[in-house]
């Protein structure tokens, strides 16, 4: 057995053992067929195709065929909802403090957050006219400028949004990365209604042109009421989606989770604290609080297939047409 075989069998365990024992050596022959000759090693591109078709394998398996689709239906609603924030955001960072106050500022914007709402804001014309790999690209983008923000409030000395906001942000971001390649038409506009609609909130929740900062008005109740109507969409979505037999929107719901908790922190904390009246949680209980979605957030979707898998009744045994043998 050569280097590149043993390689590529390594690879097929990404497949469920009983497909592997009825198409691996089929699989890995047609591989090693369409391989250069000298190779010695997969190739990226047949590492990812294998990795993707045994998890496809393990999915059906599960019988958890609609999960894909219903992370691309959750990063549509993701994409929406940091969109809207991000508009929100812009609209309240035009109003910074007059310089003769002294309080600190970002040139002549609030904080240095507006360089991840820009980030944000060019995406909705991308998804329009452009998605698929630009879209992603420019939601990366908005991604890292958005991790980026207490870095650069460190180097410049200025103020910065609060990290409960911004997490959550980097959150919706992540999961938006899975959009579809070729969303329907409301799909690609929903991004950019949702970034009007959250500029127009700004201007009806503050006094145009007074000043606006991260202490008040704004933040603590706009993030937990965002994660509520995205839970309640996606709830609505998934009964909705289930009653024509349709899983994807319970698929997009468990997605949603972490998001949603992490846009909930604030007041998750304040109750863990125990606190009366509006919650002022310490911040130790918001970063645990914000560390334990982080971590077990992702792990719903895994956990949700694998007790799926269990209880998912065994298929028979199949005969051999020929000898009767039970395979």
């Amino acid at each position: 057995m050569s280097d590149l075989e043993r390689r590529y069998l390594r690879l097929l365990r990404a497949y469920p053992a009983d497909y592997r024992r009825e198409r691996g050596d089929e699989i890995v022959g047609t591989y090693l067929d369409l391989a250069g000759p000298g190779r010695r090693r997969p190739s990226p591109a047949d590492a990812a195709d294998l990795v993707r078709g045994g998890l496809r394998q393990r999915l059906r398996a599960a019988g958890a065929t609609d999960l894909a689709p219903g992370v691309r239906l959750a990063a549509v609603l993701a994409l929406a909802t940091a969109t809207f924030l991000a508009g929100f955001w812009m609209i309240n960072e035009l109003r910074p403090p007059p310089a003769d106050w002294g309080v600190p500022r970002f040139g002549p914007f609030v904080s240095v957050g507006v360089i991840a709402w820009l980030g944000w804001l060019t995406v909705p014309a991308l998804a329009l006219v452009a998605p698929g790999r630009p879209t992603r690209a420019v939601t990366a983008v908005a991604v890292l400028a958005t991790a980026a923000v207490p870095v650069v409030s460190v180097l410049t000395g200025s103020p910065r949004p609060p990290l409960y906001a911004l997490v959550p942000q980097v959150a919706l971001g992540m999961l938006a990365l899975a959009v579809d390649a070729r969303p329907a038409l409301p799909a690609r506009a929903l991004p950019g209604a949702a970034a009007i609609g959250g500029a127009a909130a700004a201007d009806v929740t503050t006094w145009h042109g007074s000043y606006w900062g991260w202490d008040e008005y704004g933040t603590e109740q706009l993030l937990p009421w965002a994660g509520g109507t995205l839970l309640v969409v996606a709830m609505l979505l998934a009964v909705g989606l289930a009653m024509r037999h349709d899983g994807r929107g319970g698929w997009a719901a468990l997605a949603l989770l972490t998001p949603v908790g992490l846009l909930g922190v604030h007041p998750l904390a304040g109750a863990i604290d125990g606190l009366d009246g509006a919650p002022q949680p310490t911040y130790p209980t918001m970063l645990g609080t914000a560390v334990v979605i982080g971590l077990l957030g992702p792990l719903i979707l895994p956990l949700t297939v694998v007790l799926r898998r269990r209880r998912r009744p065994a298929a028979p045994a199949r005969s051999c047409p020929t000898c009767g043998a039970q395979r």
